[in-house]
């Protein structure tokens, strides 16, 4: 090949690939980036923000009892023990987002597992492994985890391998359907001739072409945990006291709504903020992602 040639080759515009197609998507559209941005900053709130906050979420001042917001130095008022809902609210979403981000990480692993390994050998495999994600499917969740903390005791973390442990079933069911389709493609029959495992064939061809619809599925599980949790925070079955949560914060709100409103007030925004967030960031991955879209 002539000089010209290779210059010609190397100043040549290289194509785009599907990634940076779906990352253009995603960055044209302002609602997930609004959600992008919101998120990052709900994140950098609940990781620095207990720590950078005058008072403590645990402390007791029975002198603030149902303090209004900007009084006694409240930023957003006080509880009925004193205690600065501030504080209290940045440490709720720091659990609130946790429960979220550790219980779908859970529900990723043992999902994905699950639905490749079902998918990809199918038949009786196939048929055992689905029937028993139908039978899981058709215990009622509160009765599980009520059955999990009855057994091992309750916990924060057992309560993020609870939910995790109700919340992989539907991402099974997702990532099974998905290798059926994959499993008959050109690269998979490619990779089965040249001599590869099962696992190696799901490890580096299936799993991978997955990423795209349980990357969406991720977003939009994240906020279905959290409220889960609050759900279970709700009923008293989430987090002790002192330690808090969105969904124990608007539990307690809930009670004095009528003597101290921001309790309920304040909770309930962050966490429509921290919902809406995933909600959008989902619904651009899922329109980025799209293939009929290209």
């Amino acid at each position: 090949m002539s000089r010209t040639a290779i210059l010609l080759a190397a100043a040549a515009p290289r194509g785009r690939s599907l990634w940076d197609d779906a990352r253009g998507r995603l960055l044209a559209n302002r609602a997930a980036v609004a959600g992008l941005i919101l998120l990052a900053l709900l994140f950098l709130a609940a990781v620095f923000g207990p720590a950078l906050t005058p008072w403590r979420f645990d402390v007791v001042n029975k002198n603030d009892v149902w303090a209004a917001p900007l009084t006694q130095g409240h930023l957003l008022g006080a509880d009925s023990l004193g205690r600065d809902l501030l504080a209290r609210a940045l440490m709720g979403l720091r659990v609130s987002l946790a429960v979220g981000v550790v219980a779908t990480f859970v529900s990723l692993v043992v999902g994905i597992a699950w639905g490749t390994t079902a998918g990809y050998v199918g038949g009786r495999v196939d048929e055992a492994m689905m029937r028993i994600v139908d039978v899981l499917f058709a215990l009622p969740f509160v009765f599980f985890v009520i059955l999990l903390m009855v057994a091992f005791g309750s916990s924060i973390v057992l309560m993020f391998l609870a939910i995790g442990a109700v919340e992989w079933l539907t991402m099974a069911r997702i990532v099974r359907g998905q290798t059926r389709a994959l499993k008959s493609r050109e690269f998979v029959e490619a990779a089965r001739a040249a001599g590869l495992t099962a696992h190696q064939i799901m490890l580096r061809h299936i799993v991978p072409n997955l990423l795209g619809p349980v990357v969406v599925y991720v977003t939009l599980t994240i906020p279905g945990v959290i409220l889960a949790e609050s759900f279970l925070s709700f009923l008293g079955l989430g987090v002790r006291p002192p330690m808090a949560s969105l969904g124990s914060l608007i539990a307690n709100g809930a009670q004095d709504m009528e003597l101290a409103p921001w309790l309920l007030i304040a909770p309930a925004l962050i966490m429509a903020a921290t919902l809406m967030s995933f909600n959008f960031i989902g619904d651009g991955l899922r329109d980025a992602l799209d293939p009929k879209d290209r």
